[in-house]
Formats: C-alpha cells, sequence, structure tokens
C-alpha cells in the first residue's frame, strides 16, 4: 500500500520518498523503478527509496502504513522527519493506531482514516493494484484543519479519490467492520476477498461476525449507518482480485494484526459484558495459526 500510494503521488508530480527496511525490495525500486500490475497491464513509475532515514530530508507528511505492531517504531522515526509543522497520516488497518502515532508526534499532528485501495506485494519492486476505492481522512484529536483539505486534494490530483470529513472516528469504524468481516475468514480459508461472495454460509459467516462488532460500536455510542453491512460485501466484492493483508501476512508465516481487528472487537466486548463468540473463535484461530507456522 505504500507503494501504492507512493507510485501514484510521484506520478502526479509529488517529491516523495519510500522508506522500508526489506533491502532486497529498496534496492529493487531504486534500480527497476515500482512495477504496478492493474487488469493484465503494467506500468513502470520511478522512484526513489531509502532503507534510512537520515537520507531522507524534512518532510511536510509522514504516510505510516506498517502493520499495527510496528506502528510505534514507524511513528518515532516520522516524528524525525517531519520537523517542527509536518504532519502524519495513518491510513492502517485496525484500531488503535491512531493513538499510539499521538503518544509519539501529540494529538494535534496526526491525521488518519480508511482508503478502499487495495494492493499486494508480488515481489521485489512489483505490486498488484486489485481494487481502486474511496480515502477519507480527518482529524484525530482536533477539529478539522486545512491540511486535510490540502492533502485529500494532492490524493485526489493523483488518481486517489480522497475527501475530508469533520468528525473520522465513524469512518474508522466502518472501516473495521470491513476488516472484521474479510480479513480473519479470507486468511483461515485460504481464500480472495471475492470468494467471501461465492457461497452462502461464508456470506452468513461475514453477516454474523460484522453483527457482533456493530453491536460493540452501538454499546460505545459510535454512530453505525443502515448500510454499513452492505458496505462489507461493497468492499469485498470491489477488491474481489485481492488476497486480504492479514491473508497476505499468513501466506508469509508472519504476525497478523488480528489484535487491532477482530482482537479489539472481542477486548471492548468484554469490558461491556456484550457476547461476540464468532469474533472470539476467529481470533483464537488466527492465534493459534500464527504460533505454529
Amino acid at each position: 500500500m505504500g507503494c501504492l500510494f507512493g507510485g501514484l503521488l510521484t506520478e502526479a508530480g509529488q517529491e516523495v520518498r519510500l522508506l522500508d527496511v526489506w533491502p532486497e525490495h529498496v534496492k529493487a525500486l531504486n534500480e527497476n523503478g515500482l512495477s504496478i500490475l492493474r487488469e493484465g497491464d503494467e506500468r513502470i513509475i520511478r522512484v526513489r527509496a531509502s532503507t534510512d532515514p537520515a537520507e531522507i530530508r524534512e518532510t511536510d507528511l509522514a504516510l505510516i502504513f506498517v502493520k499495527h505492531s510496528q506502528t510505534g517504531e514507524a511513528a518515532r522515526t516520522a516524528v524525525r522527519l517531519l520537523g517542527d509543522t509536518g504532519y502524519i497520516l495513518t491510513l492502517q488497518n485496525g484500531m488503535g493506531n491512531a493513538e499510539i502515532i499521538a503518544e509519539t508526534a501529540g494529538r494535534k499532528r496526526v491525521i488518519c482514516g480508511t482508503t478502499a485501495q487495495g494492493a499486494m506485494l508480488l515481489g521485489p519492486g512489483c505490486i498488484q493494484h486489485s481494487g481502486i476505492g474511496k480515502t477519507i481522512i480527518g482529524m484525530w484529536e482536533q477539529k478539522r484543519q486545512p491540511i486535510v483539505d490540502q492533502v485529500a486534494g494532492a490524493f485526489s490530483a493523483a488518481k486517489i479519490e480522497t475527501s475530508g470529513v469533520d468528525d473520522i472516528r465513524p469512518v474508522i469504524w466502518s472501516k473495521l467492520f470491513a476488516n472484521v468481516g474479510i480479513n480473519a475468514i479470507t486468511a483461515l480459508c485460504n481464500i480472495r476477498n471475492g470468494q467471501l461472495l461465492d457461497l452462502e454460509p461464508t456470506r452468513q459467516l461475514v453477516v454474523t461476525v460484522v453483527t457482533e462488532a456493530m453491536a460493540v460500536a452501538g454499546a460505545l455510542q459510535v454512530v453505525v449507518t443502515d448500510d454499513a453491512l452492505d458496505n462489507v460485501f461493497t468492499i469485498a466484492e470491489a477488491t474481489a482480485s485481492n488476497r486480504s493483508s492479514m491473508g497476505q501476512d499468513v501466506d508469509a508465516h508472519r504476525l497478523t494484526e488480528i489484535d487491532a481487528i477482530n482482537g479489539y472487537i472481542v477486548r471492548r466486548a468484554e469490558e461491556l459484558g456484550i457476547e461476540v463468540p464468532v469474533n472470539q473463535s476467529l481470533t483464537r484461530l488466527i492465534k493459534t495459526l500464527q504460533v505454529h507456522y
């Protein structure tokens, strides 16, 4: 996802540097450019990438696209790159990332949001752009600032359709519903997002797990829209060819973000005295799987 956004922004004329810890990936990006595959077509975008933050000069915006467990370290790196006036934007999956970033950067410098763009890493320097959808951003802990509309404008000019909102929290929860309904099931069943729609038993599993999450949100007085459940299936269809991020983690034998997604629902449900048995089962299954890679 970092490559996707960085590549499209570079193509649109923005000055972008990609920062990653994988040397082979960075080497491929610098030597061969970023290869983006989309519906059978390939295009190459010349990008600049590095493994060393010291090579990057002061930046206006640090966009974080790391796993939940790596958020704290990424936030500390981002703060060193921002100078006195820059902002951090997180479009990560799950809950809790904005809070972690705010602890390091300060609440007034954090922008967060969601994106329905989908991408898969195919190898060093090569990604698949597997889904196109809206990106929505807003300030985390204060009223809307001009930076929100500036970022939205820059993203939209790069063909990343983006809009700003005054209150981002209901939007974050809406994306959480999608992650709850898609990620663990696709990871455990070894399927792509669109295959959630193929069988009625699978669809019913999605309905049950998302309905549980909606009940938790309602108990927390989060505004849940009438089309929240339908939106999960819309996202699954829009990213049909995509292997979910949790599915990719399982495939690569990496630690997943289950604690920030279904596990987050389980923890909040326990605090509220609400039963969420399917979310609990999915969380336990993923935790069991990743321990036994």
